[in-house]
């Protein structure tokens, strides 16, 4: 009898979380983009490897999560980034051509709660429409998720955005864990020398926190990193870890389809 019970205790969590047994599932977002050099890769000052040629070596569709302002006609970015040459929105359009997936992160890229306070709440909506409205030239069709910067969020704003079809992305409890972004902290790992980055290094800080999902039963993971070139140094080593443990790589879409079931 014990044992009936524990196995039904097994098929329930199972069941709430909405994921079948056998599924381990990696959902790779990349926030603040789009940023040209980091995706295609730089050849001075220094040689380093586009993530997009990264993703392709390893046959991964990823979703990005763009902020809208980059997508203007002729930006080529923040003036401190490099500039080999293609503007964000060219970048874009390759993202696109290669498979992969672009949604919503806002246009100004200003935490929402400061910008209601700063500019109030219509100028918050106007905002992140604004940035829709970017992408949607782009893709031709409507953003369906939303990561707020820093994902600051509000019932208000959250039941607004819902009611206009948005999954708002979020690291809150109130989610069930398999819908809870994994926040990477890549970009402590930014900058010539960062102090801050999780030790011993970035792929090994992401790989204790997916074993502690792990342990909570939960074998689908949506990791938030950002279009950094350090953080695509470190997906040269997590991603075979990865693999290699098992993991399929998909995108936020097919990711969902698959929790959700």
């Amino acid at each position: 009898m014990k044992r009936i019970v524990v196995l039904l205790g097994c098929v329930f969590l199972l069941s709430a979380a909405g994921l079948a047994a056998d599924q381990k599932l990696i959902a790779l977002t990349f926030d603040d983009g789009p940023r040209p050099y980091v995706l295609l890769g730089t050849k001075t000052p220094q040689v380093r490897p586009g993530l997009l040629d990264l993703l392709d070596q390893n046959h991964i569709k990823a979703t990005f999560f763009v902020m809208g302002w980059r997508l203007t006609p002729k930006s080529f970015g923040d003036r401190r980034e490099p500039n080999i040459g293609v503007t964000c929105r060219d970048a874009a359009q390759l993202v696109l051509q290669r498979g992969h997936e672009i949604e919503n992160h806002t246009y100004s890229h200003i935490q929402l709660r400061l910008a209601e306070k700063q500019h109030g709440y219509a100028w918050v909506l106007g905002d992140i429409d604004h940035g829709a409205n970017m992408i949607k030239e782009l893709t031709h069709t409507q953003p369906k998720y939303l990561r707020p910067p820093d994902w600051i969020m509000w019932p208000e704003l959250q039941k607004n955005l819902e009611s206009r079809g948005y999954t708002v992305m979020s690291i809150s409890s109130d989610k069930p864990v398999a819908l809870r972004d994994v926040n990477s902290q890549d970009y402590l790992c930014a900058g010539a020398h960062p102090i801050q980055c999780p030790k011993p290094s970035l792929a090994a800080s992401l790989l204790r926190q997916i074993g502690v999902r792990e342990k909570q039963g939960v074998y689908t993971h949506i990791l938030t990193l950002h279009e950094l070139s350090t953080t695509v140094a470190s997906l040269e080593t997590l991603i075979p870890e990865l693999k290699a443990r098992g993991y399929q790589f998909v995108t936020l879409e097919q990711y969902m389809k698959e929790v959700k079931k």
